[in-house]
């Protein structure tokens, strides 16, 4: 490998699935459990995740495949619905805002892949009470002869069936956590719901950050009626390793399967990216002689992004150094920049919760008496309070759409996002337990008899003077 910026994108793939080539991401893409769970004809999915778990990803490979087997898709980004529910405060005009707003996009985007728009269309629209669907039906007729065949077909099985298929995509550009936003997004899936139930041929699948999903959730309680609807996209790390694999095996030609890859070994898979990067870790610190699959699992917050960032930065080095693999060295080089990377991104999604998330998360740099005692990581639930303590003593924090944050509350948002994590030491190594999605809801600080740690994907931030104690420190996560 000679790690050019062109072969490390097609060998990692794009960090934004919108701009990968599509026919790459055909190759490589790896559906997991998720996918099914959202492409198929239930009338409402709502897709939640941190980001970069590959919400926009799973949404472009479901939009080609559906597009393949002749259903009508359409994508929806924010562009498309920039005003809508903008000029009320109203929630229940803003609902009805957006049941227009969505009806008329979705019939103007029909019309167009078709060549079929025409003037005085949102008229006639109107003439169906607004109903997309039934407009569509009645306005759509198989007599275009210049589309191709491929838009034909899809003509052809929308008369037949008259299904549509509608992805919304992307909705936290420019999120900012106001009180308004939040009663946007809360109307739009009110709208969407109603709009699904209203027209049973047409299919919502919607992508939700996480902590935009939460603030809406926990801000109305008529979300409880789409809570059925939601569908928690997460990885775990044999998953995510099964990926890489696919990603690296495709590259080279190979034709192994997702079922194949999940069902091997980690170190089977290990053999898979032997070709790009040193199997053993030669470092010093608990990592020393460890495979090199268990320390970029060790690494990553259970996010593919986090593995295509890593791993990118890693094969620049290598190209730098002109290695034709990515080698210890060319990875501990980048670790301070990679980590830099994932507290800023960490801080710019939680903002809008938190306004400053900055001001706690760097508060949790371990102090030098700590760092003597090699204390500065990991903490019983005790400490952990105590630590939080210290750092409210330059002022309290506050959520920013209401009141004080508890202590424990503080604690629970780091676990929440993922900044530290509950471990336990095992024979096998360090288990290290996530925030469970179906516990999202909660801020409540749960005790699970574990102890806690800051996720080693941060440690090099918060510490980079003196890089060598964290690889002393560090232990393996369990396979």
């Amino acid at each position: 490998m000679d790690f050019e910026e062109f072969e490390l994108q097609k060998l990692f793939g794009h960090e934004a699935a919108e701009d990968e080539d599509p026919e790459r991401l055909r190759e490589y893409y790896f559906k997991g459990k998720t996918y099914a769970q959202v492409v198929n004809d239930l009338p409402l999915r709502i897709v939640v995740g941190h980001k970069g778990v590959g919400k926009s990803a799973l949404f472009q490979v479901a939009i080609n495949e559906e597009s393949l087997k002749n259903r009508l898709t359409l994508l929806i980004r924010p562009n498309d619905i920039v005003d809508i529910g903008e000029d009320s405060d109203d929630f229940l005009k803003m609902i009805r805002d957006w049941k227009t707003g969505i009806n008329e996009i979705i019939a103007k985007k029909a019309l167009t892949s078709f060549g079929m728009l025409y003037d005085g269309w949102r008229g006639k629209l109107n003439q169906y009470g607004g109903a997309a669907l039934d407009f569509l039906s009645s306005t759509i007729k198989q007599d275009k002869a210049d589309l191709t065949p491929a838009k034909q077909a899809i003509l052809k099985d929308f008369l037949q069936h008259q299904k549509i298929s509608v992805y919304i995509d992307d909705l936290d550009r420019g999120w900012q956590g106001r009180k308004h936003d939040i009663q946007r997004i809360s109307a739009l899936l009110n709208a969407i719901r109603d709009i699904s139930t209203e027209n049973r041929g047409i299919y919502f699948r919607i992508s939700l950050r996480s902590d935009v999903y939460y603030l809406a959730r926990t801000s109305d309680e008529s979300t409880d009626k789409t809570e059925g609807s939601v569908i928690w996209f997460s990885w775990s790390n044999h998953e995510i390793l099964a990926l890489l694999s696919k990603r690296i095996d495709s590259y080279f030609g190979g034709k192994v399967t997702e079922a194949e890859f999940l069902e091997k070994h980690q170190s089977q898979m290990m053999h898979y990216l032997s070709p790009i990067i040193e199997e053993k870790f030669s470092g010093k610190g608990h990592w020393q002689d460890a495979p090199m699959y268990r320390v970029l699992m060790s690494l990553i917050r259970k996010r593919p992004r986090d593995l295509v960032k890593l791993l990118t930065l890693a094969g620049r080095e290598a190209k730098s150094k002109n290695s034709t693999v990515i080698t210890t060295r060319n990875l501990e080089a980048v670790f301070e920049e990679y980590s830099q990377g994932r507290l800023q991104d960490t801080i710019n999604e939680y903002r809008s919760e938190l306004p400053t998330i900055e001001r706690l998360i760097l508060g949790m740099r371990p102090t030098k008496a700590q760092r003597k005692l090699g204390q500065g990581y990991i903490y019983t639930t005790d400490l952990l309070l105590k630590k939080l303590k210290g750092i409210e003593e330059q002022g309290k924090f506050r959520w920013a759409n209401s009141g004080l944050i508890q202590t424990q509350e503080l604690a629970a948002f780091l676990f929440k996002i993922n900044f530290i994590t509950a471990r336990k030491a095992t024979a096998a190594g360090i288990d290290r337990k996530y925030f469970e999605e179906n516990r999202y809801l909660s801020n409540k600080f749960v005790d699970f008899g574990y102890d806690w740690e800051v996720h080693p994907a941060y440690r090099w931030a918060l510490q980079p003077e003196d890089p060598m104690q964290i690889f002393n420190e560090l232990e393996l996560s369990a396979p």
